[in-house]
């Protein structure tokens, strides 16, 4: 159990500060609370859904009129219909493949690099899709800046960066787990911000056992707490609902990790916050974010070469989506979405919310 003294009062203030840089053109931090304006003025809103049959296998073949979305379960007028696989990449999917040194031990990093060689090697080497790789480590979030097919220099660009030693462990209690947390949720927005620049959908996969949800029954927070980590909420979820980020989570730990109630924790958090009164630092997780994104949480194998290999699938046949989100009573209001499959015995996996802003005033 956490207990809470005066640290408290640190975390909220480092929890804020997330929220500030996720979109560089406020300069200055507001008082009042971060309000987020989606880019697109017509609140167009693009969901890339993946639709798997009764063995989780990705469905091809559906037609539009297979399809409908429900926004606060409201159905949806859809604007536009794509149906997305290999023999249309002409959207530009990209995969980025994260290796996360700041919470996973020295030796499991060298398993996890191991396990990405070993996947990158399949097929001499010749990928389907063009494939980024990211490292992060306590010095920060070092991204290739070209993507690539090619899987031995993929290889090549691995092996120039060294494990890199963690100066924070979990040795150092409650504020070494807020450390990690602020550099890995600080990482999240840098990759979003980088991906955004991209056009097209991202499947990113981060390989890590994910970072400390600092959150139990003995954690209490205070109304300026919940609101600095509501924002960060809002700020982090639209920022890669805009970058079309899926986010995958696979945790290199494996059968050694699952069964514990570590893994599966996270699923306290999954229903998604509408207010700040029902934040708790758990709605940050990787497995959270994964999850609100479209992605899946993979934690019950040490196949991590597989595992990759398992979310890239879902590439294979997807559809784009888009609909226009109708203006929010108030800043930040969020819409639970859901897409219903007219045939019977098939799962759909996309983006379970966002948050909507209210109508622009007309320009003068």
């Amino acid at each position: 159990m956490i207990r809470m003294t005066q640290s408290f009062r640190v975390t909220w203030i480092f929890m804020f500060s997330l929220a500030l840089p996720v979109f560089a053109q406020r300069e200055a931090a507001p008082a009042a609370p971060i309000s987020v304006t989606p880019a697109n003025p017509d609140n167009r809103i693009t969901l890339d859904v993946v639709v798997n049959d009764k063995s989780g296998k990705p469905v091809a073949g559906l037609r539009q009129q297979d399809f409908t979305i429900l926004d606060n379960k409201q159905p949806q007028k859809i604007l536009s219909f794509e149906a997305m696989g290999q023999t249309t990449s002409a959207d530009g999917l990209e995969i980025v493949l994260v290796v996360d040194s700041v919470n996973t031990s020295f030796s499991r990093v060298a398993y996890e690099r191991d396990q990405l060689e070993k996947f990158l090697r399949q097929d001499g080497g010749r990928l389907v899709w063009p494939v980024s790789l990211a490292f992060f480590s306590d010095s920060g979030f070092d991204m290739q800046t070209t993507p690539s097919r090619d899987g031995n220099a993929l290889i090549a660009y691995v092996d120039q960066h060294e494990n890199a030693l963690r100066s924070m462990r979990r040795s150092q209690g409650f504020y070494g787990a807020v450390d990690r947390s602020q550099l890995s949720i600080r990482a999240v927005g840098e990759l979003a911000e980088h991906e955004a620049e991209r056009p097209g959908r991202k499947i990113v996969i981060w390989i890590s056992p994910g970072w400390p949800l600092l959150s139990g029954p003995g954690v209490q927070l205070s109304s300026k707490e919940q609101q600095g980590i509501f924002d960060t909420i809002v700020a982090t979820s639209t920022q890669l609902r805009q970058s079309r980020i899926t986010l995958y989570s696979v945790d290199p730990l494996g059968t050694s990790d699952s069964g514990g109630f570590r893994t599966f924790y996270y699923e306290q958090f999954l229903k998604g916050v509408r207010t700040p009164a029902q934040v708790e630092f758990g709605d940050l997780a990787l497995q959270v974010l994964a999850y609100h994104s479209g992605g899946r949480v993979l934690n019950s194998s040490n196949d991590v070469t597989g595992e990759i290999g398992s979310c890239i699938r879902d590439a294979n046949a997807y559809y784009a989506v888009s609909f226009d989100s109708p203006p929010a009573d108030g800043p930040n209001e969020y819409h639970a979405l859901e897409v219903e499959i007219a045939q019977p015995r098939l799962k759909v996996q996309t983006r379970s919310g966002y948050y909507a802003q209210p109508a622009r005033p007309n320009a003068p």
